[in-house]
């Protein structure tokens, strides 16, 4: 644990201390506002649970694509930097460097995505929603933080171009997402299977966006993280024995 923390750390100071993290999380956010004023709070009458529905899907959106920016350098940069030897001949684990470069690309995103939270806060001016459909609305969004990252982490692992390592992360995202178009062609019982598999459309529409949180989309996007992490710990185990 110490070693992952170390890694961790690490990686924090790389985020805190270089342009590339301020400018993806600086560009989302402001985006994020934008579409709050332009979609969100319009002109027209709304609900105060039909703003803030719209808001977290935006959210949701721009969240998965600033993930995949954030994990595109983790090991892909290390690889073409040739630093990654050094992380071999350390004491420390596959398994610790994944998941120290996890966490802290998992920490400094959830920080800036919870700077958000005066847009939502900005509803009760002259509307009122539920505590809890906000605090249900950010789980969501932190736990499709943590699976995209894996997903951005594993993406990162198999190649040493940045360019690639993103452009991965997002078609295997992007298949993730489009699992419900596919769900609604295919047959029994092979539709099932991509009607679980739709990242958005079934663990997150209909569910957190709304307000609510069941155990079995907190489970789907565990599972995810856990998956991911761990074919990036074995794609670098298996670059370590070649």
């Amino acid at each position: 644990m110490s070693g992952m923390l170390l890694i961790a750390r690490r990686e924090l100071g790389a985020y805190f201390n270089s342009v590339w993290g301020y400018v993806v999380v600086s560009v989302i956010l402001a985006i994020n506002g934008l579409f709050f004023n332009a979609f969100a709070v319009t002109d027209k009458p709304k609900l105060s649970s039909d703003v803030l529905e719209s808001f977290f899907e935006y959210t949701w959106g721009l969240t998965v694509i600033a993930a995949i920016l954030l994990t595109m350098r983790l090991i892909a940069e290390e690889r073409q930097t040739g630093t990654l030897t050094l992380l071999d001949s350390s004491p420390l684990t596959d398994a610790q460097v994944v998941g120290g470069k996890f966490l802290s690309a998992f920490f400094f995103l959830a920080v800036f995505t919870l700077l958000s939270v005066y847009m939502p806060a900005l509803i009760f001016v002259n509307g009122k929603v539920s505590m809890g459909h906000i605090v249900a609305g950010y789980t969501g969004i932190l736990l499709t933080a943590s699976s995209t990252l894996a997903l951005g982490t594993f993406a990162s692992s198999v190649t040493r171009s940045q360019v690639v390592a993103a452009i991965i992360g997002g078609v295997l995202l992007a298949f993730l997402i489009l699992c419900w178009l596919v769900a609604r062609i295919a047959d029994p019982p092979v539709d099932g299977l991509f009607a679980y598999l739709a990242y958005f459309d079934a663990h997150f529409h209909t569910t957190f966006r709304r307000g609510q949180i069941h155990m079995k989309d907190v489970v789907y996007y565990l599972s995810l993280t856990w998956v991911f992490l761990l074919l990036a710990t074995r794609v670098l185990s298996a670059r370590r024995w070649r």
